[in-house]
């Protein structure tokens, strides 16, 4: 299992590691207007995931406005997620606020779901850690992040690369 810390401190993850070349676990979180979403809803297209603790963090932020950045370079046949727990409508203000319009939030804070799904779950504190997932049209796993300290940066350029080498 992957081994991550939070503030320098371990943590335990719940669920299964995910790896290159695994079919995608389905999942089902809520949008910001309260609507199931599931894996199979961006079906035929090519899936980043970008999971954070909680938006309302300086470096959840910081990678929110990155993917939503890269977005316009990756195409049209590109779904980008950020997958967190926050509350759908905490969410949804975020977005506003910041002017996130290429990136769809994503709450996990119902069931879990997806961090049980990715092993992102971390049990001590009910938040995600930080990771992200490339998945391709026909659902494999083609990039995983678990990123090690969880108040860290991701690999921006890698998981970009990543969604690139499919397009």
């Amino acid at each position: 299992m992957v081994q991550v810390t939070f503030k320098n401190g371990p943590v335990t993850l719940i669920g299964n590691e995910v790896k290159v070349g695994d079919q995608a676990p389905n999942f089902t979180v809520l949008d910001n207007g309260l609507a199931p979403v599931t894996l199979k809803d961006s079906e035929g297209k090519i899936r980043l995931f970008s999971v954070v603790p909680s938006l309302d963090t300086g470096v959840c932020d910081a990678q929110t406005r990155k993917f939503n950045e890269a977005a316009a370079e990756l195409g049209d046949n590109v779904v980008i997620y950020t997958v967190s727990v926050d509350l759908p409508f905490a969410q949804k203000r975020w977005c506003g606020a910041a002017g996130i319009d290429a990136v769809q939030t994503v709450s996990d804070h119902r069931d879990l779901s997806f961090g049980e799904a990715y092993g992102v779950y971390i049990q001590e504190l009910r938040l995600l850690t930080r990771a992200v997932f490339v998945v391709d049209a026909t659902g494999k796993v083609t990039y995983v992040e678990y990123v090690p300290e969880a108040t860290d940066h991701p690999n921006y350029e890698a998981a970009i690369a990543a969604v690139k080498a499919l397009a």
